[in-house]
C-alpha cells in the first residue's frame, strides 16, 4: 500500500459539562488528508487546500504533520510520508479543526504501516499534533473525531476511552457564526481555580448527564445540561451568546452551550424540535448582522475512516 486518504469528522468538545474529557463527532463536515509512503524518513507536507487558508508546511508546526512525526518517532519507522491536507473545517471555529487534521493524518498513515496500530495508540499520536494548535494536551476533540459518537476520555498518559450511548431520537444542532476565535486565547482567559460550590455543581451535572444518557432519561439530561465553570468565563467572547442560548431552550432544546472554545454553539434536542431549535439559534446572530452556518446532525458518526486507497 503506497497511498491512503482518510476523513476525520468535526467535533464538539467539552459538551458543556465535560471540559477536556467529553466530545462528540459531527459528520456534516470534516478534514481529509492524503498520505503517501516514501522511502526516506520524515514528513513532507505538499499542500493545504480547502477553507483554512494558509497553514504551516513545516510538519512540526502543523497539527497533521506533528501527529505523523510523533507516530514515526514512537514506532522507529525507517521510512517516511508525504501528505496533502484538504480542510473542510474552518480553524478557530470551535469545531475541532486542528484535531480533525491530526486524526485524519494518523488514520491515513496507519493504513500504510506494515503492522497497523490500534485506535488508542493513534489517539496518543494525534494528541501530539493537537498540542501544536492549542498549546496543551487535551483529548475531547481528538477522541470524538477518531472514535465517533459521544466519547468520554479519562487520562492523558494512559487514556481510557468510553463511548457513551445517546438516547433514541436525540439530535445535535450546531451553529457557527462567521468569526474566528483562537483556542489558545480562549484557554488563556480561564481561571486556574474553581470555587468549591461550582466544583460540586459541575460534578453533579456531569454525573447526571452521563447517567441520563445511559438510562434514556431526558429530564435528567435537561436538568444536568449546564456548565457553571467554563461557559461563564468564555461567553463574553461570543456576541449574542446569551440570546442564542435562551432562544434554543425556549424552542425546546435539552441544553445549549459553547462548542469547544467557540465561537460555534451547539444544542441537543429531540428530533421533532431540532429544526425549530436551529432556526431559533440562528436568529440572534442574524439580528447582529453576523453570518452563520447551521446543521442538524445525528450523534452516531462512525468516526475517522479511510475513504480511498
Amino acid at each position: 500500500m503506497a497511498r491512503a486518504t482518510a476523513f476525520a469528522p468535526a467535533s464538539v468538545g467539552n459538551v458543556a459539562i465535560g471540559f477536556d474529557i467529553l466530545g462528540f463527532a459531527v459528520d456534516a463536515l470534516g478534514d481529509r488528508v492524503t498520505v503517501v509512503r516514501r522511502d526516506a524518513p520524515g514528513v513532507l507536507i505538499h499542500g493545504v487546500t480547502g477553507v483554512a487558508g494558509e497553514l504551516p508546511r513545516d510538519p512540526r508546526r502543523n497539527t497533521a504533520g506533528q501527529a505523523v512525526l510523533a507516530m514515526a518517532d514512537a514506532l522507529h519507522l525507517d521510512f517516511g510520508f508525504e501528505m496533502q491536507i484538504d480542510k473542510g473545517i474552518a480553524l478557530g471555529s470551535g469545531l475541532g479543526g486542528s484535531a480533525a487534521s491530526a486524526v485524519a493524518a494518523v488514520v491515513a498513515a496507519n493504513a500504510l504501516l506494515d503492522a497497523p496500530r490500534s485506535r488508542l495508540e493513534l489517539l496518543q499520536f494525534a494528541m501530539q499534533g493537537e498540542q501544536v494548535a492549542s498549546g496543551s494536551l487535551h483529548v475531547d476533540n481528538i477522541a470524538a473525531s477518531l472514535f465517533g459518537g459521544l466519547v468520554l476520555t479519562v487520562g492523558i498518559d494512559q487514556p481510557r476511552v468510553k463511548q457513551i450511548p445517546i438516547p433514541a431520537g436525540v439530535r445535535a444542532v450546531i451553529v457557527h457564526p462567521h468569526m474566528f476565535l483562537s483556542t489558545k486565547q480562549a484557554r488563556a482567559l480561564l481561571k486556574g481555580s474553581v470555587e468549591l460550590s461550582d466544583f460540586v455543581w459541575q460534578t453533579a451535572n456531569l454525573a447526571g448527564f452521563i447517567s441520563g444518557c445511559y438510562t434514556d432519561d431526558l429530564d435528567m439530561i435537561r436538568a444536568s445540561f449546564e456548565d457553571v465553570v467554563i461557559e461563564k468565563q468564555r461567553q463574553a467572547l461570543i456576541p449574542g451568546f446569551a440570546a442564542v442560548r435562551r432562544a434554543a431552550l425556549d424552542a425546546g432544546a435539552l441544553g445549549c452551550s459553547i462548542s469547544g472554545a467557540g465561537p460555534a454553539l451547539f444544542a441537543w434536542a429531540q428530533g421533532a424540535h431540532a429544526a425549530q431549535v436551529l432556526a431559533a439559534m440562528r436568529l440572534p446572530f442574524e439580528r447582529l448582522s453576523i453570518g452563520v452556518d447551521g446543521w442538524v446532525v445525528d450523534i452516531d458518526s462512525p468516526g475517522a475512516r479511510v475513504v480511498s486507497r
